[in-house]
Order: C-alpha cells, then structure tokens, then sequence
C-alpha cells in the first residue's frame, strides 16, 4: 500500500469516537455505488496511511481523506466527501467558499469536544460481515 495508489478514496477516522463512527456509518449510507473506504487512524492501515504523508500518528484528532497521492484534513476533508457524494448532499460543498482559518477552529472545536458531547467506545468498531469489504 506504500507506495501505490489507493483506487478508491480512504476515509481515516478515530475508531473509538462515538461521532466519528456515526459519521462513517453516515457515508456507508449514502454511497450505494460504494466508492469509499474506511480505516481507523489507530489501525495498522490507517497507521500506514498516516506515515505516508508524514502525519502524526498518535493524535487522533481529525477526519483524514486519502485519494491518490492527495490527502484533506479537517474540515477540507469533511468537505471532499461530501464533494463525492450523490445527491443534494454535495451542496454542502458550497462551504468552501468560507476560508480555512474560519472553518477550521470551528472543526476544532468540535473534535476537541466530541467524546464528552457523543461518548467514547472502549474499542474501535468492528464492521459487519456485509461491510467487511470496505474497511481496510
């Protein structure tokens, strides 16, 4: 996986966030077409994933989307899925257009809140047998 790329892009998410997990169950739901995948940032592929762009990998703190050679982080990655899904839900692209600096703090803010606001798992989720195929 190091040195090839991915041929769909990757989701990287903080597996014991209860937020998180909602929020890939989210996509898993509405990408019928099954253009995603998914990896925890604290599993051995997410762990890879993050060494290859030469991301911290003991903080899990944000959203990572890999594709290809590119990866978004925090709110741009938030952005890019919904870019690349079907339906009104790419609307929220339009997002966008606010910049960075405002975005991200708000992002921030959230993750740093997550797991008093939604909870936290003891472990991270195991996918079913259905959705196996799509976890790295």
């Amino acid at each position: 996986m190091e040195s090839e790329a991915l041929p769909h892009p990757v989701l990287l998410f903080d597996g014991v966030c209860n937020l998180c997990n909602s929020s890939v169950n989210f996509v898993i739901r509405r990408d019928p077409s099954k253009r995603f995948r998914f990896a925890s940032l604290q599993s051995p592929a997410g762990q890879e994933l993050l060494k290859k762009f030469n991301l911290a990998t003991k903080s899990f703190d944000t959203v990572v989307l890999v594709d290809g050679e590119r990866h978004y982080m925090r709110s741009d990655a938030a952005l890019e899925v919904v870019r690349r899904m079907r339906g009104a839900w790419k609307l929220f692209y339009v997002f966008k257009i606010i910049p960075r600096f405002i975005r991200n703090p708000l992002y921030d803010w959230v993750a740093r809140n997550r797991y008093r606001w939604f909870g936290k798992k003891d472990q991270c989720m195991l996918p079913t047998k259905e959705l196996k195929e799509r976890f790295l």
